[in-house]
């Protein structure tokens, strides 16, 4: 054991080494690391004088004011901060450690906007288009009344094409188009030269032509094609032969525009109130975008426009019989358009063509028009007569 133990005045040639552990020129070893009281020698094994001085330093802090344990009060000299005091660790902030400048914090996500309604059509061209097929219609209804069975007996032949098209298409029915077509147009001409004998007659020889024109096709799936034909015979040109019907009238002009004007009336009241405040759906399954507040709007603006049209454009028509006919024209055009939404559901198209842009086809106009019309040809009849 050398001479180099704890508590040891310092040899010649070592130097007191300040801030080390082990002995100084002073005495007895201060501060140790154990915690013995200054001036005790302390307990244990001696220790190298030459390993003493390799010890790390320890590093020198400085003094700290002693105000008898309140240290973190502001009497006398300044307050210490940093790491070295818990009182002054800065607080846990939800976002990490604060910077001094903080920047301002990113605007919160704003919730999506909700969608706009959408038409879900073209709205320009549907107006282009309607104006025009408008003033055709209006034209040959007041120049010249055979010009106008034309125009309906053309768009029956384009409405039986879209229909027996799709059926083939979607469901592999083939209706026959040829008996179809020549039957539908002779239909629409027989109620108007020979009435409601003449339309039956001929609804009845055009499903006679449609089951014999089928039998030059083999047996498959014969039944189905001519029902789909005699369906498509009394569908669409039995229908319209009705418009065909009022326009015998004396004032039969005016019964067809009051036809259409009702038609058109309400189903614009249906859109514009459904488009608006529709909340409770009116047939989710067929038709999802219709709804019972457009029903209650078609009918208002039917029974408005109908009181109009028949105090002013009938003759011998009152008002309350308006009533009446814009109530029924509101709930068959909306069965009319539920019915073909049905037929193109099951068929699992959205429209029956593309002939008319903003419209769909011929048959996506005709839709509502084509029930409403034996409906004003019975009304009209039963309250101002058939002449």
């Amino acid at each position: 054991m050398n001479d180099s133990s704890w508590g040891a005045p310092p040899q010649a040639g070592y130097p007191p080494q300040a801030g080390h552990w082990g002995p100084t020129g002073r005495g007895p070893a201060q501060g140790h690391a154990y915690g013995h009281v200054q001036g005790t020698a302390p307990a244990g094994p001696s220790y190298d004088a030459h390993d003493a001085q390799q010890t790390r330093p320890m590093p020198i802090v400085p003094d700290v004011p002693d105000h008898g344990g309140d240290q973190d009060d502001d009497r006398g000299a300044a307050r210490l901060s940093g790491p070295l005091f818990r009182d002054e660790t800065p607080q846990a902030h939800p976002y990490g450690e604060v910077p001094q400048n903080p920047e301002p914090m990113p605007d919160a996500p704003q919730p999506a906007p909700k969608p706009k309604k959408n038409a879900g059509r073209d709205l320009g061209a549907a107006i282009g288009v309607g104006v025009g097929l408008g003033a055709v219609i209006v034209a040959s209804l007041f120049v010249v009344k055979a010009v106008f069975v034309g125009v309906v007996a053309v768009a029956v032949v384009v409405g039986l094409w879209e229909l027996t098209k799709r059926l083939d298409e979607r469901k592999g029915i083939k209706a026959p188009l040829v008996p179809l077509a020549i039957g539908g147009a002779a239909m629409v001409v027989a109620g108007y030269v020979r009435g409601a004998e003449g339309a039956w007659v001929a609804m009845a020889l055009t499903a006679l032509a449609v089951l014999v024109w089928r039998m030059t096709e083999p047996p498959e799936g014969y039944l189905k094609d001519v029902t789909a034909g005699v369906f498509a015979a009394f569908y669409v040109p039995f229908l319209a032969t009705f418009v065909a019907m009022m326009l015998t009238a004396g004032d039969g002009a005016f019964r067809v525009l009051t036809f259409l004007l009702l038609t058109v009336v309400s189903d614009t009241g249906a859109y514009a109130v459904g488009w608006r405040f529709g909340r409770h759906k009116l047939a989710p399954r067929i038709s999802p975008g219709k709804t019972r507040e457009g029903l209650l709007g078609a009918v208002t603006f039917a029974m408005a426009a109908g009181a109009l049209c028949m105090q002013f454009l009938i003759d011998g028509g009152s008002w309350w019989q308006g009533l009446v006919l814009g109530l029924a024209v509101a709930v068959s055009a909306t069965l009319g358009d539920l019915g073909e939404s049905m037929i193109k559901r099951d068929l699992g198209i959205k429209d029956m063509g593309t002939l008319l842009p903003g419209h769909g086809g011929i048959m996506d106009r005709l839709d509502s028009l084509l029930p409403t019309a034996p409906v004003v040809w019975l009304l009209l009849v039963l309250f101002v007569g058939s002449g």
